[in-house]
């Protein structure tokens, strides 16, 4: 049990950086004297370089081990955050996102691996809801902090002296690490479930992947792009904003933790297209212009009780949709896939948003996940 709290604290790590960015850029590209849509080049950075790390992991943790790679990379990540404190230019961001990316790519591969050789899917599921804990937290961090003399510094100072701290408790527990949890009974289960599968056409082997395309590009667009929105086009203070887009990342955390008690019973399947509805009447109702307050931030939260259970309901239908001797190569492509949506889509956002205004960022988000639901639909009747 102390060796999972531990994996558990540090996928709550890994979540703290991922929503502020977009909240600190409201007020740190005025000090750094950069457009609105500059951030697209960090986050397409940030993405290419986890891509990169857990392209890498299995090589690298094969001969380290998963305990000291998660170390190293908390060391790695706290050491960039403290130098995003300390930046005076756009190409020094550039430059400490790259060490940033790889270091959270190797923890998410080390860890999500390991965790699932070593543990049951209850324990996978509750990792990914603490995922959801840190990116909830990280906004209410740094929009605190830009209420602040130092502003968006100190709130990437607190983040870096929180990643360190768990840096060197991963150090002290490296022992901890040898220990093994096989879960025969999970492959069993896993194996019942691939005798009563049927073979799919190719189109489904690709549509699968699409499908983890478009909904990162608009979970991560809407995190990234929300806070500007609120403060350029709907007149709240960055602390505010910060504090939605927390609202935002708590619903999706809560609504995984939700989600699992009922999982069984409603099924995958009706889970995604239940959670695309609802992401989507919550996409619409943020983009509309001139609600009041209490509704946009009720837009917010649907989004993120919608989005709740589509990323893990897909990646687990895969196993049921797909043959045992291709789900791996599927899955790769998932993966693959999520990482190019991450950087491309949210980036290109930020062209959008130069050029049409902010104002058409989530009527995009929209059609993506209108395209999702498609997708998804199509995808169900293949398979």
């Amino acid at each position: 049990m102390a060796l999972l709290a531990i994996i558990y604290l540090a996928f709550i790590s890994l979540g703290l950086p991922d929503g502020v960015l977009g909240v600190a850029w409201t007020t740190m590209r005025l000090d750094l004297n950069q457009p609105l849509a500059a951030v697209g080049w960090l986050t397409l950075v940030g993405t290419i370089a986890s891509g990169l790390s857990t392209i890498a992991s299995s090589h690298v943790l094969k001969h380290l081990g998963t305990g000291p790679v998660v170390m190293l990379s908390g060391f790695l990540t706290g050491l960039a955050l403290l130098g995003y404190s300390l930046v005076p230019s756009l190409t020094w961001l550039l430059l400490l996102t790259i060490p940033l990316g790889l270091g959270a790519g190797a923890v998410d591969a080390g860890l999500n691996h390991f965790v699932a050789a070593h543990y049951s899917s209850r324990q996978m599921n509750w990792l990914h809801g603490c995922w959801g804990i840190g990116a909830t937290l990280g906004p209410l961090i740094m929009g605190s902090a830009l209420l602040l003399p130092h502003g968006w510094a100190s709130g990437y100072r607190t983040l870096a002296l929180l990643q360190l701290a768990l840096a060197v408790l991963l150090l002290a527990s490296l022992s901890l690490w040898t220990r093994e949890y096989a879960k025969p009974e999970a492959q069993g289960h896993h194996e019942a479930q691939q005798a009563r599968i049927k073979p799919v056409n190719t189109l489904a082997t690709w549509l699968a992947p699409l499908a983890f395309l478009l909904y990162v590009s608009a979970e991560l667009g809407t995190g990234l792009w929300a806070a500007s929105i609120l403060v350029t086009e709907r007149g709240l203070s960055a602390a505010t904003a910060g504090g939605w887009v927390s609202f935002y990342y708590g619903s999706i955390t809560l609504g995984r933790f939700g989600v699992g008690l009922v999982a069984n019973r409603l099924g995958n399947r009706r889970l995604i297209r239940l959670g695309l509805l609802l992401a989507t009447a919550g996409a619409v109702l943020f983009a509309l212009p001139g609600l009041p307050a209490p509704l946009l931030l009720a837009g917010l939260v649907l989004m993120g009780l919608g989005c709740a259970p589509i990323y893990p309901s897909m990646m687990h239908e895969t196993a049921q949709r797909f043959p045992a001797d291709i789900t791996a190569t599927v899955i790769g492509r998932q993966v693959g896939f999520s990482y190019i949506g991450g950087a491309i889509v949210p980036a290109a956002c930020g062209v959008l948003a130069a050029t049409a205004g902010l104002n058409a960022v989530m009527p995009a988000l929209v059609l993506i996940l209108l395209a999702l639901l498609a997708t998804t639909e199509r995808l169900n009747r293949l398979s």
